[in-house]
Parts: C-alpha cells; structure tokens; sequence
C-alpha cells in the first residue's frame, strides 16, 4: 500500500489527479489538501506527495511546504513530484529534492512514467535492511543508505547537512538535532555545527579533536565535558568494560 498526498488548491484539479492515480493499478490510500497548512497539520506518514506550487494567495505556497517538509526528520521524507503550470520553479524544485517536475495541463503517459518510477524508488526504500548500523536519507528525489562506519561526521550547513564520509560527501536536507537523536551513543554533538563518529577520534585537547583521517574540529566549551563522558563510555563498551 503506497500513501499518496495531493496538495492542491483547485478541486477539479484533485480529482483529475486522483483519478490518474487510481487509473495506475496500485494499491494506494489517497489523501487530498487544498493548503499548505492542511498538509503540514496532517501527521500521518506519506510516501508520495503530488504538489502545485502556486496554492493561492494566503498561506505557504508549495515550495515553502516542500523545504519544511525536507527539513523535518530524514527519516520521514516523501517522494516529491511537482505538479504545476508554470516552467520557472523547475530550479528551485529540483534543489528541494523533487523526484520530478510536471507540468499542467498534465499528459497522462508522462504521469503514468513518473508515478512508475516514484513508486519502484519508495517500494525500493521499503526493502532496503533498517539495521541500526545504517542510515537512510533523501537527497535530490533519491533514497541513500549511509553505514555509520563510513561516516566521519556530520556539519550542518544552512538548511542541510554533510555527511563526511570516508569515500566524499553527502547532503540532504535535515536537522542535526534530528541526527543527533536517532544516532545514538556511537555519535556526539561537540559544536553546535559538527557531530562526530567516536570510532574515529584519535584525540583531543579542550578546543579541539583530531579525526583519524587527520581533519580537526572546533570543541565547543559548552559541549566539551560531555563529549568527555561519551568518548570514555564509547572506549569501555569497545573493551567490553
């Protein structure tokens, strides 16, 4: 069962929208929002959400919606696809990870195509092992899962984060915080920017540590006692102390 959203402003537009869903043959639960904010008081999770981007005068408009969708929990990230009469977002969607861009009045086999593929990467997503030694983020309309071991650390950056990784770099859009959180003991928070993997500290004075890959980070002084306490429990439960 796929869960799709449909956030649009004009009713007529829904509707033909739903129906070319159901005409797809897939399983689905349907829901349907002509606001931004409908969306958003919405907490049930979604799989994929068809959004126009110009919802009337008074609220957000869909790619406000989008990038406080993509800056919530990384875990929680829906398939985008654009639904839209106009050509100018086309940029500025694809920066919020939109898996695709389509343009109204909406040509039936094109949508047949995009809906196929959205529905093969979130059946895909599905599939993919939850171990807790792996971590799967959204990035650009695609699904990536990280192994912790090959994480450095984490920088936040604007709206997004960096995963350093021992084979080059990864964004997305998500909260540190949020990272911080479902990560656990193998990752601590020493500067309100980085989150670093324990595994990989070689040392470490009051200002700053040192990485195994010889890259060093600022220690916040407000984070440093706690980073202490973290690293020497991370060491213990290595030993087996």
């Amino acid at each position: 069962m796929v869960r799709i959203a449909i956030c649009e402003n004009e009713a007529p537009t829904r509707a033909y929208l739903t129906a070319l869903i159901q005409a797809q043959g897939c399983p689905c639960e349907i829901v349907e929002y002509a606001s931004a904010s409908d969306c958003l008081a919405d907490h049930r999770g979604i799989d994929l959400l068809l959004l126009d981007i110009e919802l009337g005068a008074n609220g957000l408009d869909g790619m406000a919606l989008a990038r406080n969708i993509r800056e919530g929990s990384p875990t929680a990230q829906p398939v985008i696809i654009f639904v839209t009469g106009h050509e100018r977002y086309v940029f500025d969607a694809f920066d919020v990870g939109a898996f695709q861009y389509l343009l109204k009045p909406v040509n039936e086999e094109k949508f047949a195509q995009a809906f196929a593929r959205a529905v093969e990467q979130i059946r895909a997503g599905r599939d993919q092992p939850k171990a807790s030694h792996a971590l799967t983020l959204q990035s650009a309309g695609t699904s990536r899962t990280v192994p912790l071991n090959s994480i450095y650390y984490i920088e936040s950056s604007d709206h997004k984060v960096v995963l350093h990784l021992k084979d080059g770099e990864f964004s997305c859009y998500a909260k540190i915080r949020d990272l911080e959180a479902e990560l656990g003991d193998q990752f601590c928070r020493v500067h309100k920017g980085y989150l670093v993997n324990l595994a990989y500290v070689e040392g470490y004075s009051k200002t700053e540590l040192t990485l195994t890959n010889r890259e060093k980070l600022l220690i916040s002084k407000y984070k440093y006692q706690d980073f202490v306490k973290a690293h020497l429990r991370f060491l213990k439960r290595g030993a087996g102390l």
